[in-house]
């Protein structure tokens, strides 16, 4: 019987700020520099999010990330 491995779980929160030309900053904190704008707080989301995956993804190719499944949730804060 194949064993069993429980994935890691990684909630990631999003923290956004709103510039004063109206563009739309969103953070993760928890990545530092995972930072990115976009016109409307929706495409600053989709920013930030594909940033984060390309950083884990990277971590990964490297051997810098816990191996074995995982499992990555954002939360808008």
């Amino acid at each position: 019987m194949p064993k069993s491995h429980a994935a890691n779980r990684f909630s990631l929160a999003i923290e956004y700020y709103r510039e004063p030309d109206g563009r739309w900053l969103a953070d993760i904190p928890a990545l530092p520099g995972v930072t990115a704008y976009g016109r409307t707080k929706k495409l600053a989301t989709a920013a930030v999010q594909a940033l984060a995956l390309r950083l884990i993804a990277d971590r990964l190719e490297h051997g810098e990330a816990l191996p074995g499944p995982m499992d990555v949730s954002f939360i808008a804060a």
